[in-house]
């Protein structure tokens, strides 16, 4: 029964090929494209409302530098919901359960940001190691510590962002399974717990998105550290 509950976490393979690639590539396709007419349909107007309003909140903190990673920061939310909310419906698949995808996403964009630093304020950059004021016994110690938590951040992206959605996963499948064995028993009980499940649903919905937008958060906080 265990195995069976985390079956859902496995990639899909047909005929020996992995249907990850599918799963990534398809949420590009349900987005409308904007027309060539002066007046957009209502749903692309939401649509680039939302964006707008998002990459404003964004790129608030930010100097002009980093306004420049406004459209990958954007498109990278807009995926990670996406792919989020995808998971919740039935008989899918959720490639952001992957670590080894979230991983992919955080790791090189962490690098990126870091790179920056190095080359533009390599000072104030290597400045953030040790803070101001240390005394000089404590200087290697708080030179290691800050190293690692530098280093840890990718890291950090990568399993919040997994370990959530895994555990909200689970969380459903536990509960489902519980509703359809409490049904022909105590269907009192049943109806309780699946109200329990439809209250834990919005609650997934909400953490599709907010782990979406913590994801791009941070990242556009290690950015202004940066830039």
């Amino acid at each position: 029964m265990m195995v069976s509950f985390f079956d859902q976490f496995a990639s899909p393979s047909y005929l020996g090929i992995p249907l990850i690639a599918l799963a990534i590539a398809l949420p590009w396709v349900l987005y409308p494209t904007p027309p060539a007419r002066w007046i957009n349909n209502r749903l692309i107007t939401i649509q680039g409302w939302f964006i707008n309003r998002f990459t404003n909140q964004l790129m608030l903190p930010l100097n002009v530098g980093g306004h420049k990673w406004a459209l990958l920061l954007a498109s990278l939310m807009i995926f990670l919901i996406t792919m989020n909310m995808l998971g919740l419906l039935p008989w899918t698949f959720t490639p952001t359960t992957q670590l080894s995808l979230n991983m992919g996403f955080a790791v090189p964009l962490w690098l990126a940001t870091v790179i920056i630093g190095m080359r533009n304020q390599p000072t104030i950059a290597l400045g953030h190691l040790l803070p101001e004021g240390t005394p000089i016994p404590l200087i290697p110690v708080l030179i290691i510590i800050e190293t690692i938590s530098l280093v840890i951040r990718p890291l950090a992206l990568g399993v919040r962002l997994t370990a959530n959605l895994t555990a909200g996963h689970l969380l459903i499948q536990l509960i489902a399974t519980a509703v359809f064995v409490l049904l022909p028993m105590m269907p009192t009980v049943a109806i309780l717990t699946a109200a329990v499940l439809f209250l834990l649903t919005l609650l997934e919905v909400a953490v599709a998105m907010i782990q979406a937008y913590v994801f791009v958060l941070l990242l556009s906080l290690y950015l202004q550290e940066n830039v």
